[in-house]
């Protein structure tokens, strides 16, 4: 079929083409001087009302994205889609750009706040330590001491007032430094959280603009097919139609598990996604980090379940804490017992520079792990044994552990925490933060891909 396109719509083209998305215009939506000083009550108001019309103006490009469903894979379609996608990213930004001015705001009174309370804490310590000496200055004058100094039982009762009221003080100072030290880790948690919710909202708007430089590319690779040029269209549509094939088919290999093809990984990903509430991306990030890693770890085998001790299974090296005997030993008998599996012939990860190995599968559970969370497991697949080594069940593991985590969130700065406290638990923050930088990465990659398959 003939694509037809009227001169109408030519000069509809040719009005589309002609517009340039300044990105930069949006970052300076609020004035600077907002951010140092902190809002005014009419400030937040006007912002608020701006931020009101800039969601009704998402909802409106939106109800256009909705219009042009049932015409994708149309020249006509795909242009007023992909320019529907840029005007609204770019109100999103606008949106974008006064919560996080908002929060600036926030920021800075709290910090404020924060200021305040630790003088009062300076403040307070010293006035303690002033009637600490004093008490200790009583202290070591004895009552016996005050009757006998010889200025009769008027000055010795006025004596006994005055370390009674040392040590009513202290009790009151002891008070309010508690009171004051509580009320400052609870600001510093909420400005914590401030932070992170900045921090959030910057990378959606780096992500937007990313967006919205892809949408244009390739609405200006669209705009220059005429009606002339059909078989160029339907060129385009075939080359979309190739790609998301390969991405399909593409091997999504498993660590200490036999590999499958991206499109079962993204369905298994999906259906944990649902059960948790993780995203589907960043569960396959994970998955995909650990694998990375095991090219480099190795593979074990367990020779001795009463030490833990075992050996590489490529290598024959010997090690003698493949698995902690006394925590993780019971549970992998057990389990493998009901799996009907060799517990010496089924391969766990090896120990690294320090700790121990014994990790099992894709999602990479040590054994005493995996039994916390088997009941969990059976209910969300609706089975009796989950196997740590079966793609589904380690993919559904790990969704669970990742919402135990914080990453159901679905924020920047919860998905990061909780691949670096996967990685490294307690100590994430030191030592987790790489890790999470490159299943970050990986996560953009494959919502990319999760994208692209949805409309092709």
């Amino acid at each position: 079929m003939r694509l037809s396109v009227p001169s109408s719509f030519r000069l509809f083209f040719l009005a589309i083409a002609s517009l340039v998305v300044v990105v930069g215009m949006y970052a300076a939506v609020i004035p600077p001087t907002l951010h140092a000083q902190g809002l005014t009550e009419e400030d937040k108001t006007r912002l608020r009302a701006e931020y009101d019309q800039l969601q009704q103006e998402i909802a409106e490009w939106q109800k256009v994205l909705d219009d042009t469903r049932a015409k994708k894979k149309t020249l006509t379609g795909d242009v007023t889609a992909l320019n529907a996608q840029i005007k609204q990213a770019e109100t999103q930004i606008r949106a974008k750009n006064i919560s996080i001015s908002n929060i600036a705001g926030e920021i800075n009174e709290k910090t404020k706040r924060i200021t305040g309370l630790e003088s009062r804490l300076s403040a307070g310590r010293e006035s303690l330590g002033k009637l600490l000496r004093q008490k200790n200055e009583s202290d070591t004058y004895p009552l016996a001491a005050i009757a006998l100094g010889g200025e009769g039982l008027s000055s010795f009762f006025a004596d006994i007032d005055a370390i009674d009221t040392v040590n009513q003080s202290l009790q009151e100072r002891f008070n309010e430094i508690r009171s004051v030290k509580a009320e400052t880790e609870d600001e510093r948690a909420a400005l914590d959280e401030k932070k992170n919710e900045e921090l959030d909202a910057r990378y959606e708007v780096e992500a937007k603009r990313a967006q919205i430089k892809k949408n244009e590319t390739e609405k200006k690779q669209l705009l220059t097919i005429t009606t002339n040029e059909e078989k160029s269209y339907q060129a385009v549509l075939a080359e979309r139609q190739k790609r998301a094939a390969a991405i399909r088919n593409a091997l999504f290999e498993l660590r200490d598990a036999q590999g499958i093809p991206f499109a079962k990984a993204l369905e298994y990903a999906s259906f944990a996604s649902q059960t948790t509430g993780v995203r589907t991306a960043f569960i396959l990030a994970i998955l995909r980090q650990e694998t990375n890693l095991g090219a480099n770890v190795g593979q074990c085998l367990v020779t001795n379940t009463e030490t833990g001790a075992g050996k590489g299974k490529n290598t024959g090296t010997v090690f003698n804490n493949v698995m902690k005997a006394d925590r993780d030993i019971p549970p992998f008998l057990d389990l493998l017992d009901r799996l009907g599996r060799d517990p010496y012939s089924t391969v766990v990860s090896c120990p690294q520079s320090v700790g121990y190995g014994g990790a099992m599968g894709p999602s990479q559970f040590i054994p005493s792990t995996w039994k916390i969370y088997e009941k969990r497991l059976s209910a969300a697949l609706g089975v009796s044994t989950p196997d740590p080594w079966n793609a589904k069940d380690a993919i559904t593991a790990t969704a669970l552990y990742l919402k135990d985590l914080g990453a159901n969130k679905g924020t920047y700065s919860a998905e990061r925490e909780a691949a670096a406290r996967y990685y490294a638990g307690g100590n994430w923050q030191k030592s987790g933060l790489n890790y999470a930088a490159s299943v970050l990465s990986f996560a953009d990659k494959y919502q990319g891909d999760i994208d692209f398959l949805k409309d092709n």
